[in-house]
């Protein structure tokens, strides 16, 4: 096992860099954690692309041994109470051969980096209520459940698809 990880900001209009970027995305997808269902052709085709245009995404590799090991997708986004801008963390995946060696740790701290020099007041990311190996690794980064207080609870990921 090599303790040697490597994280690379993505250049989404590099081959390389957007080969490995859809292959780890793929990975996470056809995870039970992903949703099970590998990425459509069309998807594959278009996303680096699309990353590239969009003027708030930004991205991460981490390499294990010059082999792609881990990705994180986020997106700048804006906090209205705080009148700064924030990341949130839309994809994170760890190929499961490098889960538990550090790898979405090396991956969080370029994107806390990142965030802290564009003058982010937050970080923000979603997991899945039962994927507790995730909460555990992003608690141990510092994330904590958001609530504005005890009164009103704890913050709810909604969606609505269109």
């Amino acid at each position: 096992m090599s303790n040697k990880i490597l994280v690379k900001q993505v250049d989404y209009l590099d081959r390389a860099d957007a080969a490995e970027l859809v292959g780890l995305l793929d990975m996470y997808a056809r995870d039970p954690m992903g949703g099970s269902e590998a990425l459509n052709e069309q998807v594959k085709a278009r996303l680096c692309k699309d990353l590239a245009a969009h003027p708030g995404a930004v991205s991460w590799i981490a390499y294990v041994d010059h082999k792609p090991a881990g990705l994180l997708n986020a997106f700048k986004g804006y906090s209205t109470f705080k009148a700064r801008p924030l990341m949130n963390v839309h994809d994170i995946a760890v190929d499961p051969a490098h889960r538990g060696q550090g790898v979405g740790q090396a991956l969080l701290d370029a994107l806390e980096k990142h965030a802290m020099e564009i003058g982010c007041c937050k970080i923000t990311l979603e997991v899945l209520s039962g994927n507790h190996i995730a909460q555990r690794s992003y608690q141990h980064f510092g994330f904590e459940q958001y609530a504005l207080s005890a009164e009103t609870g704890q913050a709810l990921f909604m969606q609505k698809w269109l």
